[in-house]
């Protein structure tokens, strides 16, 4: 096996003007290498892209473009193998890579940073990484919402309580509650491609935050790099971090959605409702209680979710008070929209997981359908269908309702049909069919609703949403 490589020793792109260098404490404080370091490929890549436009504009000869070239694809080769390994003491992977490249081709290496800051350099760096990165969460979400679909589609018959106030309402479909799931994760879906087809202008060449005088080639390197366009003013380019804040957002919402279905599962799973069981993979059990079986990744989810509101709240404190161009702060984006992007795919990769081998108890949920009279809506609608007007038919049966609680009586259907007409004449013995809770879900067949046959529209719809 090839040994190792030693690397060099760190390198500092600024110290020209500077006769002294900061202290180890104090570099090691404003370095950022422990969080840029994953942008090495991307770093690589934007500095290949720019060497060759040097060379074919006759900025640097095109033979020193084709040995830099080639040099920064052995040392991305290097790196991928495990040959090299990133210093953890340099400043940022950009002076890592610089330094091996100089300390391999002397001032061959130092000739790839003409026409080019670290501000414009970073800039490009975070939207190549974003580029490449995105989609894969995305993959993450899409495999996500189709596993759900999955689930939804073998329980669009499946009776169960829809609640508002934490109150039962009026029944719905599991297959409807999960489809409604789905709807949420799809906007979320499109909120990442939406940030992406944002983001797609590349920063190099803006320089500093003046461009450069040199005659670079902005399309020719955009092109290479596969963006759509250059960004169209330099200092823009350099003070930009609005798709930092998109993607983090969309982010923080995607954790809210998630957030909101774990607590779905933890109320679901408790002893009150039964309604799902979660296997013994996806649950812990208790230090002290031995018959505990709780949803502690459910819960995890749930809190993790903080964190990617908070990683918003920071963006924003973070970019509020910037005068434009570039800052030092703006080295302080990463980190947060890092973890957001970690914690988003890895939280999809447990929530997709837990709910694939989940168990729902169709009988529990279909049972907790009557009493409380969930049929109450459906009893006016019946009289409005009569030709009573909907607060006269709202009056009517809420009448019932009162009279059924005073009678101990938990459905509306317990009432006799003598008992009923006292509250409207219109009440006849049809009723009893239409308030039972498969006649009330098969009823709301209206696009959005949760009859069966709806629901498996709305799971059609949202697959064919998952192809664009």
């Amino acid at each position: 096996m090839a040994e190792k490589e030693k690397n060099p020793a760190p390198r500092v792109l600024w110290t020209g003007r500077l006769e002294e260098k900061p202290e180890a404490e104090a570099f090691a404080f404003q370095a950022s290498i422990s969080v840029d370091q994953r942008l090495a490929r991307d770093d690589i890549r934007g500095s290949r892209a720019h060497v060759a436009m040097l060379g074919e504009q006759g900025i640097i000869f095109r033979d020193t473009a084709a040995k830099l070239d080639a040099e920064l694809g052995r040392i991305a080769e290097e790196l991928e193998s495990g040959k090299i390994a990133v210093d953890g003491d340099a400043e940022d992977i950009h002076s890592f890579i610089e330094g091996i490249l100089t300390e391999r081709l002397g001032d061959l290496g130092r000739a790839v940073h003409a026409g080019r800051s670290r501000n414009d350099q970073v800039a490009l760096d975070l939207r190549l990484y974003l580029k490449r990165t995105v989609p894969e969460l995305m993959a993450e979400l899409t495999g996500t919402i189709r596993a759900l679909l999955d689930k939804a589609e073998e329980h669009t018959e499946s009776l169960m309580p829809g609640y508002t106030h934490l109150q039962r309402a009026q029944p719905v479909t599991l297959g409807h509650h999960l489809t409604a799931w789905c709807a949420g994760l799809v906007r979320d879906r499109s909120r990442f491609t939406d940030a992406l087809n944002r983001l797609d202008e590349c920063p190099l060449g803006s320089g500093a935050l003046a461009g450069s005088g040199l005659p670079l080639d902005r399309d020719a390197v955009a092109k290479a790099l596969g963006f759509v366009r250059p960004t169209v003013n330099s200092m823009d380019s350099v003070a930009d971090r609005d798709f930092v804040l998109e993607l983090s957002g969309a982010c923080a919402v995607t954790m809210t959605h998630l957030s909101r279905f774990c607590e779905d599962v933890i109320l679901w799973a408790s002893e009150e409702y039964k309604f799902i069981s979660l296997s013994e993979s996806w649950s812990t059990g208790s230090s002290i209680m031995p018959q505990k079986k709780n949803p502690d990744f459910a819960e995890l989810i749930r809190g993790k979710s903080a964190r990617a509101i908070g990683n918003v709240v920071t963006l924003f404190a973070l970019l509020k008070g910037l005068p434009y161009a570039y800052d030092k702060d703006l080295q302080e984006d990463k980190e947060s929209l890092f973890d957001s992007l970690d914690t988003v795919r890895g939280c999809l990769r447990m929530f997709r997981g837990m709910m694939t081998t989940a168990a729902f108890n169709r009988e529990r949920m279909e049972a907790a359908c009557v009493g409380g009279f969930l049929e109450a809506t459906d009893a006016a609608e019946y009289l409005v269908r009569k030709g009573l007007p909907f607060r006269k038919a709202h009056e009517s049966v809420a009448l019932v309702v009162r009279d059924c609680v005073a009678a101990g009586q938990t459905r509306i259907a317990d009432r006799s049909l003598a008992e009923l007409k006292t509250r409207s004449e219109l009440f006849d013995a049809d009723l009893y069919d239409a308030i039972t809770p498969v006649s009330c879900v098969a009823a709301r067949n209206l696009p959005g609703g949760p009859a069966p046959e709806e629901v498996r529209r709305q799971i059609t719809a949202l697959r064919k949403e998952l192809e664009k």
